[in-house]
């Protein structure tokens, strides 16, 4: 199954981005054996109309635009399900199995997710009750997505 990543704003250079990196590589190299593959990310800019119901449903035009046909949609909202690294493993595992071929994880813009994706979605998953700048979200997703391949091939990495 080819995982994906989708975000609205550019990632600047620096250490988020090189750690974000990092994680996106070793989740590369390890995960063909269990099943999983990393697609891509794909970054879109901020749309720049003058509301924010407006910015909202462009940002989710060009999500859309992006996802594979059959494709497994989970947003990352702080209203979202909280799960821990396992459930998370199980949930990726869980899709592989049942043969779902494309899974893309969406990171929104400032003013969040359009309600239009919320209906679109097969999921939608809290990394926390804060909210984080995409930047963190977007290292701390390539983290447990590495994790969850370790979790699914029994690698000792995650530890309880």
């Amino acid at each position: 199954m080819r995982i994906g990543l989708f975000a609205v704003g550019r990632l600047k250079s620096g250490p988020e981005k090189d750690l974000a990196a990092r994680y996106f590589d070793r989740f590369s190299k390890a995960g063909p054996a269990v099943g999983l593959e990393f697609s891509r990310v794909a970054e879109v800019a901020e749309s720049r109309a003058s509301n924010a119901e407006t910015r909202k449903r462009e940002e989710a035009a060009m999500l859309l635009k992006t996802l594979p046909e059959g494709g497994i949609l989970i947003l990352l909202d702080e209203r979202g399900k909280a799960l821990d690294s396992e459930a998370f493993a199980n949930t990726l595992g869980t899709y592989r199995d049942n043969g779902k071929r494309d899974l893309t994880i969406a990171i929104g813009g400032a003013d969040g997710l359009d309600p239009a994706l919320y209906d679109r979605a097969d999921m939608t998953l809290c990394l926390g009750k804060m909210t984080w700048p995409h930047q963190i979200v977007r290292t701390l997703i390539a983290e447990q997505l590495y994790r969850a391949v370790t979790i699914l091939s029994g690698h000792p990495y995650h530890r309880v």
